[in-house]
């Protein structure tokens, strides 16, 4: 189904002079940034640039050490249910009983106290998602038997239920092949042109995204940069961020970066020094990896 996307005229996302800081390390600050009904942002940076930070300050899990956050005019925290969220992969037994249907169900009522039925409307609702994001053929199948771009797709469509303003993807490309790469994100791609549905598309890897993304927000250690990509992922912009030469060409249609820093040096304490440093990745890159 198409509607008319969502115009009213309000940021679906606004941050002005936005700092975040664990104690006495600042991971980012002076970020002034609007994202816009129907628009797409591609966050990156690298290891322990604030990514993750990002992510929990849109969710209202992580308050400002400084600045304004708003999400559809209001603060981040009561914006949530207008807010769909695609969460990283994460790896599932093959024993996992909950189905690809359940998982659907509980983007509808999952904020619900007491016991869920599966009613009549609430079946059509769930059948009506998974066909959207093409996984009707293994809804009732354990999530724990579907391959990861499967279980993506089903994600999605949790993130969905909710018919949310915002669509947050927290590195939802990890571990998928080419193909499973391009279904999940033709699929965001569509709902944000089909609902004016804003996106903000948090990756390690821009080319995937590179023919979507309106705009990249990019964080590192130096400070950010947002623009659109052919602003921001140049040899002279980034080399500015990181006060040392990187080199950004384009082959093909991909963008390769090499010689950024790899940097890895956040806490153990930071949410960042425990995740996502156990998937380093050399910084000299087949595309812009963070």
């Amino acid at each position: 189904m198409t509607t008319v996307p969502r115009q009213d005229g309000t940021p679906v996302v606004a941050l002005r002079a936005a700092a975040l800081s664990y104690g006495d390390r600042e991971v980012w600050s002076g970020l002034d940034l609007e994202v816009r009904p129907g628009e797409f942002l591609a966050v990156l940076g690298p290891n322990g640039a604030g990514k993750t930070s990002f992510v929990r300050a849109l969710l209202g899990r992580r308050p400002l050490s400084a600045g304004t956050l708003t999400v559809l005019g209001r603060p981040a925290r009561e914006a949530s249910r207008h807010i769909g969220y695609v969460p990283q992969q994460a790896a599932l037994s093959a024993q996992a009983v909950l189905r690809a249907r359940d998982l659907v169900r509980f983007g509808i009522d999952g904020h619900r106290f007491g016991p869920r039925l599966f009613t009549g409307g609430v079946r059509r609702q769930v059948d009506e998602i998974l066909e959207s994001v093409g996984a009707s053929a293994y809804a009732d199948v354990p999530l724990g038997m579907l391959s990861g771009g499967e279980r993506q797709r089903v994600r999605i469509g949790q993130a969905l239920a909710t018919d949310p303003r915002l669509l947050l993807c927290d590195e939802p490309l990890l571990s998928l092949d080419l193909h499973h790469q391009r279904a999940v994100t033709e699929l965001i791609d569509a709902r944000r042109h089909s609902h004016g549905t804003a996106v903000v598309f948090v990756t390690h890897e821009i080319n995937p995204v590179l023919g979507m993304a309106d705009r990249v927000l990019y964080l590192a250690r130096g400070g950010h940069r947002v623009g659109t990509p052919d602003e921001v992922l140049t040899s002279e912009s980034l080399s500015r961020l990181y006060g040392t030469q990187v080199d950004v060409v384009r082959v093909r249609g991909r963008v390769v970066v090499a010689g950024a820093p790899d940097e890895t040096a956040a806490p153990p304490h930071h949410p960042e020094g425990r995740h996502e440093r156990s998937r380093r990745r050399p910084h000299t890159t087949d595309g812009v990896r963070a």
